[in-house]
């Protein structure tokens, strides 16, 4: 079964809400979580990325509280969605995995890995930044633009957001949305404006909160993002590394805020590279 095809599936947690994730992949490794990035929901992940990495690992997607069809309202806070992030993961009765956070997914995995470091075993952190990097509370400006670019151009505003401008950016951008317009079968929900505002709202205030003390994260990490990162700024990943002791930093070079979907092949390499050791 491939990403593609997996059937949606739903867990309630303690308090009856429902999360709504995927599955797929057996591999005998722990499993591993993802967290997604501002605006996404399932659809979002790149089939062909969770393929090759499904090959050898469990993969596990969710959508948070309240979206897609998860239900509940998107909260304000970071921290609330740790919260989320938590009953799910004891609904699903995940006592230990690795943990991967894309973008504001990676602002949920930080605080997470911080708040439950027994559950996570391998931590991986892509195209993200660190709390208090008042860099990142222009992400709503920079989705904006390029949203009324998307338009005026008639092309998808992931491209803009995500790739390169570069010929080999343009082309693994336009790539990657027609893998992502493969999914036929199995669909989740689109977020709605609301939803994209409240994620807003706690972007703004990681982004302005005090740093959190990285240095008490002692799980093997893995940091990666592109060397053109519009949304998250470059050298978040760099402070990142700095304050992670126990970890690593691969930038791609002519790649944007989704280095890892410009990259799918490369990236899912160096993943299972670092997993299995």
């Amino acid at each position: 079964m491939t990403y593609l095809t997996t059937p949606n599936q739903f867990i309630q947690d303690q308090q009856g809400q429902r999360f709504a994730y995927r599955e797929v992949g057996t591999g005998r490794g722990l499993p591993l979580v993802l967290l997604n990035h501002l605006s996404a929901t399932l659809d979002n992940w790149d089939p062909a990325l969770i393929d090759l990495i499904s090959q050898q690992r469990r993969v596990i997607v969710f959508n948070n509280r309240g979206v897609g069809f998860s239900d509940g309202k998107v909260p304000t806070t970071i921290e609330q969605m740790v919260a989320d992030c938590y009953a799910f993961i004891t609904a699903m009765q995940l006592t230990q995995f690795d943990l991967l956070g894309l973008s504001m997914g990676g602002f949920i995995a930080q605080a997470f890995t911080l708040k439950y470091p027994s559950s996570v075993n391998h931590l991986i952190l892509v195209g993200t930044g660190p709390q208090g990097d008042s860099e990142i509370a222009k992400v709503g400006r920079i989705t904006t633009f390029d949203l009324i670019r998307s338009f005026l151009t008639h092309r998808d505003v992931k491209e803009y957001l995500f790739f390169t401008r570069t010929p080999q950016g343009k082309q693994a951008g336009k790539a990657f949305i027609n893998r992502l317009k493969q999914r036929e079968i199995v669909e989740d929900k689109a977020i709605t404006l609301a939803t994209y505002r409240r994620q807003l709202i706690a972007i703004k205030q990681y982004a302005h909160d005090q740093p959190a003390n990285l240095a008490q994260i002692n799980q093997p990490t893995l940091i990666v993002n592109g060397d053109h990162d519009r949304m998250v700024p470059v050298n978040g990943s760099y402070e990142l590394h700095e304050r992670i002791l126990n970890s690593q930093l691969k930038l791609y070079p002519d790649a944007g805020h989704m280095a890892l979907f410009q990259n799918p092949n490369d990236f899912a390499a160096l993943l299972a590279q670092f997993l299995n050791h």
